[in-house]
């Protein structure tokens, strides 16, 4: 049995996204977004919730473009510093020691030393309520080369993406394989006759 928790704004695993823009000075900046995920194939997109009152927001809105870095799980510090810090009021790349890096795609900048970049141009917004939602056209994935295999597909295990949990607000790591999608699920194929 099921125990009602009402309507709650919770999924498991929430990505965490570093998404980069530019300001109106043209300053690099960063936030961490945990609302997001792929949202077309064809072409393909993805979409992050942005809340209006933050720094992100207008550069967004303004650039129109951005760029999703995925931090390994060496990162988790960083990728939670650039969720509680602001824009506004300090420069996140100085303080963390990362360094940005000009897309040649967007206008916008993404951290290099993340193994892996989404880079964006905003196709579509649609005000929810809170949050904002950005449909961004993926133009191109740029992978760190020790993170993809022979065939130059991206391997996760080297990438080490890792995920964050609300409401405990707590990152996790991913853990062990389970099996290839649309293989494991041929098991079940037998007893469909």
């Amino acid at each position: 049995m099921k125990t009602s928790i009402g309507p709650k704004a919770i999924v498991y695993p929430a990505p965490v996204y570093v998404v980069g823009t530019y300001d109106q000075e043209g300053r690099p900046n960063v936030m961490t977004v945990a609302w997001g995920g792929i949202c077309c194939s064809k072409p393909p997109c993805v979409s992050i919730a942005v809340r209006k009152a933050t720094y992100t927001y207008a550069n967004l809105m303004g650039r129109k473009a951005f760029t999703i870095s995925l931090p390994s799980r060496d990162d988790v510090v960083a990728a939670d510093y650039f969720g509680i810090a602001s824009g506004r009021d300090v420069d996140k790349f100085a303080v963390s020691g990362l360094t940005p890096a000009r897309s040649d795609l967007v206008d916008a900048p993404y951290v290099e030393e993340f193994p892996m970049v989404l880079e964006c141009n905003i196709v579509h917004v649609a005000e929810l309520g809170l949050h904002t939602l950005f449909v961004g056209e993926i133009l191109d994935v740029k992978v760190d080369g020790a993170c993809l295999n022979e065939e130059g597909k991206v391997v996760a295990e080297l990438v080490r993406p890792f995920t964050w949990a609300s409401p405990d607000n707590t990152y996790y790591a991913l853990g062990d394989s389970l099996g290839r999608g649309f293989a494991v699920g041929k098991a079940l194929e037998s007893k469909e006759s």
